[in-house]
């Protein structure tokens, strides 16, 4: 082919269509002599991974960052100068270097905001710093050890190694040729004094740097550290796909070469997650958010006293929420009055917000709101106790559009025992009876989460409508009594019900830290037990609900990263994300 002939190059072109489609990968530019430019490593590599790269060059527009977001598919912090110390608070010492002032404040925002929104990320020498800045860590303007950390070799050339600590991503990540050697418990001179394990896998790298990062902050470990304890690498504590290192990669050929293919895979797995979210629904169907309502909560800001707010259902792509009037136990004055006052605030923030924001009612006005580019709150009781006594309540609360009403707490009410209860009826009362007919009738969905086994299986006969619990797990993964025995999912899957799991720490597991993990491990054991057709989400947000991984409504998108990562369905995911539960709402507001 003729390299000169601009016909026979478009043909070669116009011949591979359809194409295969690569993942973006958005690469941040230097700036020096009012250029932004990018040392050829960085895109090369990216292209030999299986990406396709953007150069980013520094700007601060906030329509340009947010578009430049939803155009790339992962980000790459490229090297360069010195991080401003006045970012962390600090004055500079004599030993700092020269700064970039272009592009410090830009490089924080994306990488914040990419955070925000999971997006994978790749930091490299300067990169890591700035993900530690970005994210609560802090950086030593410089560091005067005994091992030389700005190397004269050339950029290809490794000149000292570094300990990767094992069981972490990193050292997945260090294939054969790249690790020169294991650390010897047995000899202490082959061992830093801050490696925490002896098991640590040596690496050679290259160096080019004179500040590194001092801490991690608290959304980082340390996954490896040279032999004066210098910190070389961090990775995510929160199972995101977040990795900065502090050597060039990207001038290492195939040594070097893993680290951006683990970035391109991410970046193809959170490209898949995004635009499966284009096309399904999802709901999460127990939040109790409106208990910060009092203390003057920013609904549309992102507010960092709640868990979930307009901004982070936009970034984790939550399409709807089910909001809970939560009644305490002990509650004094009118609890129908206090409920009725949460529904008053809740549409109030819908009206301030309606550009992005709608009430919903039933499963069309959900898909009617997607369409439209809003989210959705639906509406809850958490406690029968609003009812005070009168059946007549429910025909008004029925009114004001709510979906269900979980029949009690943390104690029993006049309406049934709680797993947390006395026993005072032996399971549903006489007025329970009366109030589950009465919610049939009306179409509201009768919630089972916090009652009593006996209560449970009361409602089961009772109910002529399936019911659900809407923020439960699985007691055989922990032996909780607010959780759901085997024998309870399956009843409640033979009844057409549902059973959300719940992301409560003390329901995921009894002893040590829940994580994401745990809590799809109850989801996949609750789908054993009951089926693909009866399982869902109710995060219990902002009620002590989230875990690592799961924290607030901006890291939902993880749930269907796990998902695609455990290879299910798309139709199985919406079924998970709220399909199930969307089909019973139906099928209970068809009684009406």
């Amino acid at each position: 082919m003729n390299k000169f002939s601009l016909k026979q190059q478009l043909n070669s072109f116009y011949g591979e269509f359809p194409v295969s489609e690569r993942p973006v990968i958005g690469i941040t530019a230097n700036y020096g002599e009012q250029n932004a430019k990018l040392a050829e490593g960085y895109y090369k590599q990216v292209m030999k991974a299986g990406g396709t790269p953007l150069i980013i060059p520094p700007f601060t527009s906030h329509r340009s960052l947010l578009t430049t977001l939803e155009h790339i598919d992962a980000l790459l912090l490229s090297g360069g100068a010195d991080i401003n110390p006045l970012f962390l608070g600090e004055e500079p010492q004599p030993q700092l270097g020269g700064i970039n002032d272009e592009r410090d404040l830009p490089e924080l925002l994306i990488t914040r905001l990419a955070y925000n929104r999971q997006m994978p990320i790749l930091g490299i020498c300067r990169g890591i710093q700035t993900m530690a800045v970005a994210l609560g860590g802090k950086v030593s303007q410089h560091i005067a050890t005994g091992i030389k950390h700005s190397q004269d070799a050339d950029r290809h050339v490794p000149t000292h190694t570094v300990n990767v600590q094992p069981h972490t991503l990193l050292h997945q990540l260090c294939t054969e040729q790249f690790l020169v050697g294991e650390a010897d418990a047995s000899d202490p001179q082959k061992t830093s004094q801050n490696t925490p394990s002896s098991a640590a896998n040596k690496i050679a790298v290259n160096s080019f740097h004179h500040q590194a990062v001092a801490h991690p902050g608290p959304h980082f470990r340390v996954s490896a550290t040279a032999p004066d304890g210098v910190i070389e690498a961090i990775e995510s504590t929160e199972f995101k796909p977040f990795l900065g290192v502090q050597w060039h990669p990207e001038c290492m050929g195939n040594a070097g070469l893993s680290l951006f293919q683990w970035l391109v895979s991410e970046a193809s797995l959170y490209r898949k997650t995004q635009r499966l979210h284009d096309h399904i629904l999802s709901l999460d169907t127990h939040c109790d958010t409106p208990m910060f309502f009092p203390k003057g909560i920013n609904f549309g800001a992102r507010d960092e006293r709640i868990l979930v707010d307009l901004p982070k259902m936009i970034e984790g792509r939550l399409d709807a929420t089910i909001m809970a009037a939560y009644i305490p136990q002990k509650k004094e004055g009118s609890a129908f009055a206090y409920a009725d006052s949460i529904f008053d605030k809740i549409e109030t923030i819908v009206n301030i917000n309606a550009k992005h924001l709608a009430l919903a009612r039933t499963p069309e006005e959900l898909w009617h709101n997607k369409q439209a580019g809003k989210k959705s709150i639906m509406l809850g009781i958490e406690n029968g106790k609003a009812l005070e006594g009168r059946l007549t309540n429910i025909q008004y609360f029925a009114r004001r559009g709510v979906l269900y009403i979980t029949l009690c707490h943390n104690g029993d009410n006049d309406l049934c025992d709680s797993a947390k209860g006395e026993q005072t009826y032996g399971g549903i009362s006489p007025f329970g009876i009366e109030v589950i007919n009465e919610m049939n009738g009306l179409g509201l969905m009768v919630d089972l989460s916090h009652a009593h086994e006996r209560s449970f299986y009361d409602a089961l006969d009772i109910s002529h409508s399936p019911i659900v619990c809407t923020h439960s797990s699985c007691r055989a993964l922990c032996d909780h009594p607010r959780n759901l025995s085997d024998e309870q999912m399956k009843a409640l899957a033979a009844k057409g019900g549902v059973c959300q799991i719940t992301l409560y720490p003390g329901f995921l597991r009894t002893d040590g830290k829940a994580t994401i993990l745990d809590a799809m491990a109850h989801l996949h054991h609750a789908i054993d037990v009951m089926g693909i057709d009866h399982v869902g989400l109710g995060t219990d947000f902002d009620g002590d609900g989230g875990v690592p991984g799961l924290a607030d409504a901006s890291e939902l998108s993880l749930f269907t990263r796990q998902l695609l990562q455990k290879r299910y369905s798309d139709v199985d995911i919406q079924k998970i994300w709220g399909g199930n539960f969307l089909r019973v709402m139906k099928q209970v507001q068809s009684h009406r």
